[in-house]
């Protein structure tokens, strides 16, 4: 354990390294990295080149054989060594996640405790058996799963540890090396992340480079080594990096964007309701790619539960994400909240009504807000991505599905109701991957995670999450 949180990181020049390649920190242009609570540089991150992600490639595919020739016991000997680590180093990884993302360090300790789950989850899944054994007629079937090679993994800002956590476990646990490329943005705790896996693994197994995604991302992606590509981004580039992949016909996962609906039915509770939606709103000051988007209420409901939400949200405490007693901290960046405030002013002009909570003076505040929303202004057709809840009334559930579904993108959903059959019936008619009925954290380790349509392909978590790394063999004896 540290009580320097920076300690953990591997360095160069002195600076947290650009690339780790085979165990080996390298050095880079120097960027900072700011604190979003002040607006002042917490540290500095060394940029890789082009290059360095080639030998980021070449060191994993090194590594491959004598991984992937492992016995299962090892590789989840070794994920579990992973996760007694992390959570021996929570307290230094939770202060790295809020000083360089501005999470609140009670959701930044959970999202430590979070990753080393997904270690010890896979861990497990490594020694699970894979095979399939079949007679039929005159033959022999046999099929086997092997992992299809390097990985690269590209990894967003908003969930710095957990994120790469699910991606890189999931690879080890499958049999694969991995090249991971996390967020520029937020470059710290995904190193200190590596620091540790490299303590109970090969040299080259996991390597890290950092930088700019424009210039890195395209020689991953277009590596002839690279078997596997999974990314949790925006749809945007999402679409760009599968385009790209689909030349080499590199298999991809992609877990992007989504406009999370939360629906409050005609006989749900009231209190329950307001505590499940704050929740899923405004976790990680609701920079959360399921983050209740678009709140819609039912008509009988609508009244009340505006009334004592523009209450709950007011009195909501913002503050520096390192207070315990803070609910909602600052966003990443300045033009995060300029964008937010951009969103909310266009509302009021169409005459949208709005409530706000107080904020600091310094930092990359912006005040939860909540919006008597329309379904003609932007904010409730984007993906809001921060402390701004849009709400509408509904009479027809049906309409809302209707809406729902003709978006395109289906990551998450959320109900709240008395009626756990109508919700289920519910559940199934939406396009989500992931439905929390009665709860605002649906997600665990332990089951898939992943959307539809415009929000991505495959999925992370559960035995499915590994098995996007595993390819299978059938092999026909003749007896």
């Amino acid at each position: 354990m540290t009580s320097d949180p920076t300690a953990l990181l591997p360095r160069a020049g002195g600076a947290c390294a650009a690339a780790v390649v085979a165990g080996t920190p390298r050095g880079g242009i120097v960027h900072d990295v700011p604190d979003p609570a002040t607006g002042d540089r917490y540290d500095r991150v060394g940029w890789a080149s082009p290059g360095d992600a080639h030998d980021a490639v070449e060191a994993a595919r090194a590594a491959f054989a004598g991984w992937a020739g492992a016995r299962p016991r090892l590789r989840a000997r070794a994920l579990r060594a992973v996760a007694a680590d992390i959570r021996d180093h929570a307290d230094a990884l939770a202060v790295l996640i809020t000083r360089e993302t501005g999470k609140r360090v009670a959701e930044a300790r959970a999202e430590a405790m979070f990753s080393a789950e997904y270690f010890d989850w896979f861990a497990d899944a490594a020694t699970t058996p894979a095979g399939t054994h079949l007679l039929k007629d005159d033959k022999r079937y046999l099929v086997a799963s092997r992992p299809v090679g390097v990985v690269a993994a590209v990894t967003p800002w908003n969930f710095p540890l957990s994120i790469p956590a699910r991606k890189v476990a999931a690879a080890l646990a499958a049999g694969c090396p991995v090249v991971l490329k996390p967020s520029e943005l937020a470059p710290l705790s995904a190193a200190a992340l590596l620091a540790l896996i490299e303590r109970h693994t090969p040299a080259g197994l996991v390597n890290l480079v950092n930088g700019d995604g424009e210039e890195l991302i395209g020689p991953l992606v277009d590596h002839p080594d690279i078997a596997a590509i999974t990314f949790t981004g925006s749809t945007r580039v999402g679409t760009l990096v599968a385009r790209r992949a689909m030349r080499t016909m590199t298999r991809v996962t992609m877990e992007l964007g989504g406009t999370a609906p939360f629906i409050i039915d005609a006989d749900a509770d009231v209190d329950l309701a307001l505590d499940v939606l704050l929740v899923a709103k405004f976790r990680n000051n609701g920079a959360s790619c399921i983050a209740a988007n678009n709140v819609y209420i039912h008509h009988d409901l609508y009244d009340e539960v505006l009334s004592a939400l523009a209450g709950r949200i007011s009195s909501l405490r913002v503050g520096a994400p390192d207070d315990d007693s803070t609910d909602v901290g600052p966003l990443l960046r300045r033009e995060h909240a300029d964008r937010l405030h951009s969103l909310v002013a266009e509302a009021e002009r169409r005459g949208c009504r709005t409530w706000r909570a107080e904020t600091p003076d310094r930092g990359w505040y912006f005040p939860p807000t909540l919006v008597a929303a329309s379904p003609r202004i932007s904010l409730w057709s984007e993906e809001i991505f921060g402390p701004v809840c849009a709400v509408r009334p509904f009479r027809l559930l049906d309409d809302v599905v209707r809406e729902v579904n003709s978006r395109g993108a289906g990551l998450a959903a959320y109900i709240v109701s008395a009626d756990t059959e109508r919700s289920l019936t519910t559940a199934a008619r939406l396009k989500a991957g992931i439905v929390g009925i009665n709860n605002g954290a649906p997600n665990t380790p332990e089951v898939p995670f992943g959307g539809v349509g415009l929000s991505g392909t495959g999925s992370e978590g559960g035995l499915e999450g590994m098995r996007e790394f595993l390819e299978p063999q059938t092999v026909a004896l003749a007896r």
